[in-house]
């Protein structure tokens, strides 16, 4: 984990002030994964684009192959002789993350019936398990409706992690985690997010997946 976040420092060095914050973050995520959780992500615009991503490294292999275990392996074997060799080997291990943006019909059918400022939240609480991570992002820390899923989120004992600029917003003080870039600018912000988000994600693959 250090050596990963030692490797972020070193390409941005500015991100040496979130450094202990991420590790804090990679704690979280693992003692979650280890106890059978879940992580949620939330953002918008840009920061929407990242909670597809940061799925997108932790339900695939990102830089760890991955092979799934070799009992689900057999299970395979056994019930599907001729095929089941080529599914596992298609597999790769898999750390559950759901990323709230991308459900279309539900987000818009919710904002235009109920309310905008709560889809987040309804997902949240539809989804969420106590154990369970929310990362909310947002260069202001204030978003509305990022805010909101992460209150809704405290109420069902989840964890929470929040990825935003220097202010650090609403989120500063709500959530678990506070990851506040040292930026003010929104493409300055996201642009740091990604390392971030990425130290987390090849620290947390190397805890269950290793090298």
């Amino acid at each position: 984990m250090q050596r990963n976040i030692q490797a972020m420092v070193d390409k941005y060095p500015e991100l040496q002030v979130c450094a202990g914050e991420t590790e804090q973050a990679c704690q979280l995520l693992i003692g979650s994964f280890r106890n059978g959780g879940k992580l949620l992500v939330c953002g918008n615009g840009g920061s929407a684009s990242d909670s597809e991503h940061i799925v997108g490294e932790l339900m695939k292999g990102f830089m760890s192959k991955r092979p799934i275990p070799s009992q689900f392996r057999t299970t395979l074997n056994e019930l599907f002789p001729d095929e089941g060799c080529y599914i596992a080997d298609r597999l790769q291990g898999a750390l559950p993350a759901i990323s709230l943006v991308s459900h279309t019909a539900l987000m818009t059918a919710f904002a235009n019936d109920v309310s905008a400022e709560t889809v987040f939240a309804q997902q949240v609480y539809g989804y969420g398990c106590k154990g369970d991570v929310l990362i909310g992002l947002s260069t202001s820390g204030n978003s509305p409706n990022v805010v909101r899923a992460i209150q809704v989120a405290r109420a069902l004992g989840m964890h929470t992690i929040g990825m935003t600029g220097s202010d650090g917003g609403l989120l500063k003080s709500l959530c678990d985690v506070s990851i506040r870039v040292p930026y003010e600018l929104t493409l300055d912000i996201q642009e740091r997010h990604l390392p971030v988000y990425h130290a987390i994600c090849l620290a947390v693959e190397e805890v269950f997946f290793g090298q």
